[in-house]
């Protein structure tokens, strides 16, 4: 019976979500969150901060005795070396780009911004920072960015996910309308969405691995996957799910993608942030 009420729930959440055109954020998340209080009833919003290891008590166990040594640490330290480390051409340094110095503000990312009209990921704000001060931007991906985002993240450990959809600028309503739409719309050869495997078939196998929620996806991130033996950043996730399921990925930072990021992230207001995080 559980089965059936959930599949039921999927549906009407597909037909009230699934249309970008009549977005609501604060109704769809409403409905986001009542889809996963009925799929996990045990589980607190909080919960899912912890991503799949909230649901798979098996894994959990292995994942805590990870944390207890966490191979993310390396990246945490050098990304606050960089952090502190003034730009060779102005003498400045990240903090001077950020508010509260770039301290405790990773709980805010995505943000929209109203002048440049899209939205700015806190991995897009570092690049543009380097930028300004007459820098090369880094790799969107991996290394040195990943590095600065571990520790911007571990600076925000616990604050929760604060995500602002501005009902005065209807660009902003746009960008989360693209996001919303991309998360739902299928891709690749095969016809994949990203609710197939995070809404639909939340808690089940793909083979061996159980899928984990959406909800909070993007709390923990950057993250260092074991697959990956090493840090990487949110938007190198979705491009690997992309290249997965057959689809042409689009570039890291682009403006889908940080759409996506947006819209996901307002989904989790609310959910502590615990990036950087250990993932399998």
């Amino acid at each position: 019976m559980k089965e059936v009420r959930c599949s039921s729930f999927f549906r009407v959440l597909i037909l009230s979500l699934a249309l970008p055109s009549f977005a609501d954020p604060v109704q769809d998340q409403v409905r986001f969150r009542q889809y996963y209080r009925q799929l996990f009833p045990d589980l607190t919003l909080q919960d899912y901060a912890q991503g799949v290891y909230a649901i798979d008590p098996v894994a959990r166990e292995s994942w805590l005795a990870i944390e207890e040594f966490p191979p993310y640490e390396a990246a945490v330290e050098q990304g606050e070396a960089l952090f502190n480390t003034p730009f060779k051409q102005t003498g400045n340094r990240y903090a001077d780009c950020f508010p509260n110095r770039g301290i405790a503000i990773a709980q805010n990312y995505p943000l929209w911004d109203r002048r440049q009209g899209e939205v700015v990921t806190l991995a897009r704000a570092l690049n543009d920072c380097r930028l300004k001060n007459r820098e090369a931007p880094l790799n969107d991906e991996r290394g040195d960015l990943a590095s600065l985002l571990a520790y911007m993240s571990y600076t925000s450990r616990g604050q929760a996910i604060n995500i602002i959809v501005p009902e005065d600028d209807p660009r902003a309503l746009a960008a989360y309308r693209q996001g919303k739409d991309f998360y739902y719309r299928r891709h690749g050869r095969l016809n994949f969405a990203c609710a197939t495997c995070h809404v639909q078939n939340a808690g089940k196998r793909l083979r061996s691995e159980l899928l984990g929620p959406s909800l909070g996806h993007t709390a923990g991130w950057p993250t260092y996957r074991l697959k990956w033996g090493e840090t990487g950043t949110l938007h190198r996730r979705f491009r690997e799910c992309l290249t997965q399921i057959r689809a042409e990925p689009p570039p890291a930072q682009s403006a889908v993608l940080r759409n996506l990021e947006y819209f996901l992230s307002y989904m989790g207001n609310g959910i502590p942030v615990t990036g950087p995080s250990t993932r399998k």
